[in-house]
């Protein structure tokens, strides 16, 4: 079963999110086989605002063990964290991107559903080649379509978010952060 996570920082919680750097990575590291896609979402200047992990793991309440045992979660670096079903609809991992980890900008699409389900699909654009992860985000058991997660590579958010081909009148809301890959160095 695949799983979407993101943890996003709780404000002022930059200093403790750096001391937690290595714990963070070693926790990580112990989910490196499950791994599709991994990274922090960021402010215009670079600063963290959060960190995406999308996992592959045998059901949900081992994907609820996973986000809630994180380091950071434990010690307060986050506000709140959004834990869905997922659905890879690539196929791929983000390291089997053609485009690697630094050619160009990355972006997170996160589209909140508002209804029937959308863009189940990859989309059938000529910007497929863009995207890095693709799916839907669904309920614990699997039933019912709660929005569409994208992580894109594209010069600025405005095309990001056309990249996805996420439906508009479809989602309550859709969400572009920056985004880069995770991991160490």
């Amino acid at each position: 079963m695949e799983f979407f996570c993101y943890h996003r920082d709780r404000p002022g919680s930059l200093t403790l999110r750096h001391e937690l750097l290595e714990e963070h990575w070693s926790y990580m590291d112990r989910y490196a086989k499950e791994m599709i896609a991994r990274g922090p979402t960021l402010a215009g200047d670079g600063t963290p605002t959060g960190s995406v992990h999308i996992l592959d793991l045998p059901n949900p309440a081992a994907a609820r063990a996973f986000a809630f045992d994180e380091p950071g979660y434990q010690a307060g670096v986050y506000r709140d964290v959004s834990l869905r079903r997922w659905h890879n609809a690539l196929g791929r991992t983000m390291w089997d991107f053609p485009g690697g980890p630094e050619d160009g900008n990355r972006y997170l699409v996160l589209g909140l559903g508002a209804g029937p389900a959308v863009d189940l699909a990859v989309p059938s654009s000529s910007d497929r080649d863009e995207l890095i992860a693709y799916g839907p985000l669904m309920s614990d058991d699997d039933t019912t379509w709660l929005g569409t997660a994208a992580l894109v590579r594209a010069p600025d958010p405005d095309t990001a978010r056309a990249r996805a081909g996420l439906t508009p009148e479809g989602y309550a809301d859709i969400e572009v952060h920056n985004w880069q890959f995770g991991g160490r160095s």
